[in-house]
């Protein structure tokens, strides 16, 4: 979907520990994909 909306995925991530995805996009997108399937946007200084 970011990538079909045009936004340059900048770092991609995987935590092993905690289990989840993180994905920034464009400039100031974040996002946060847990284990359960569910997604919410975040900000960087919650991580």
């Amino acid at each position: 979907m970011l990538s079909n909306g045009y936004r340059d995925i900048k770092l991609f991530r995987f935590n092993a520990e905690k289990g989840y995805v993180f994905i920034m996009a464009g400039d100031n997108l974040q996002i946060m994909v847990f284990p359960s399937v569910l997604w919410r946007f975040t900000d960087e200084t919650e991580l």
